[in-house]
């Protein structure tokens, strides 16, 4: 659960206690607006949070930024939400589109949050030859990716999409956005002076490949497509969880939001 006090304020470690969970409303967000909770989220905050009538929570939607709300009773043992006060304005997603081949459940499950909580605007699974997961569960996808971004912090939901072939995920790019292709074989093996010479300003695709790599068919078509940016992931194999985390933190540290905040000289 995200450590934060009721104005989303980060804590430090010696006031956990007083942090305030965290909460997607799929629902209009605004001063006195009262919210009434569906079974699960009601059982979350009245019997495994123990949230009692009065107790605060941090809601969010995507849309209208970060509220504080108050419990209230609803109903024979019901629970809503009585919004108060906006505690931070909503922000844009980012830039940083990703597109992966499905993994199996656990390991997608740790992908999918990771790729949240390192920012990405959407999620793609893309079909490959090598893929070995062909069949997706798109609302376990959707819930993974609200649970992540309940416990990060983030306001802005990612948007998941349905899987697609390969082929077709490429074609659906938008036209200015550079495709950044994960390949052992990248000539360049400097991923940060491979990632320098893009835009700094453009939107990105990030393609993070199966267990068994790519077939050479896909290869080519990839290397193809204009703008493509092959990039290394340094000298040793990784899982393909593994490389999503590092390419997605290449990408945000070079070209990405982490760049935005580094001091500018002068």
């Amino acid at each position: 659960m995200t450590v934060n006090d009721v104005n989303g304020t980060a804590l430090p470690s010696s006031h956990r206690s007083a942090r305030a969970p965290r909460l997607f409303l799929d629902a209009g967000l605004g001063a006195d607006v009262v919210v009434e909770l569906d079974k699960a989220q009601a059982n979350y905050l009245g019997n495994v949070l123990r949230l009692k009538a009065g107790q605060p929570v941090l809601v969010f939607n995507g849309r209208d930024g970060e509220w504080r709300a108050d419990v209230e009773t609803s109903g024979r043992r019901g629970l809503a939400l009585q919004i108060r006060t906006q505690t931070r304005e909503q922000t844009t997603l980012g830039r940083i589109h990703y597109l992966f081949a499905p993994l199996k459940q656990a390991r997608l499950d740790y992908m999918v949050q990771k790729a949240v909580e390192m920012g990405v605007a959407s999620l793609t699974p893309v079909v490959t030859q090598h893929t070995q997961v062909t069949r997706i569960n798109h609302d376990r996808l959707v819930a993974n990716v609200i649970e992540a971004a309940e416990q990060c912090g983030i306001l802005s939901v990612p948007e998941v999409r349905a899987e697609m072939r390969l082929a077709e995920a490429v074609a659906k790019l938008p036209p200015t956005c550079r495709l950044i292709f994960c390949d052992e074989e990248a000539p360049e093996p400097d991923p940060i002076a491979a990632l320098a010479r893009l835009d700094a300003a453009g939107e990105v695709a990030v393609l993070i490949g199966p267990e068994g790599g790519f077939d050479e068919n896909e290869r080519r078509f990839l290397s193809a497509h204009p703008g493509v940016l092959r990039l290394a992931l340094g000298p040793r194999i990784l899982r393909a969880d593994t490389a999503a985390v590092a390419a997605l933190a290449l990408v945000q540290g070079v070209v990405g939001d982490w760049r935005d905040l580094a001091p500018r000289a002068g």
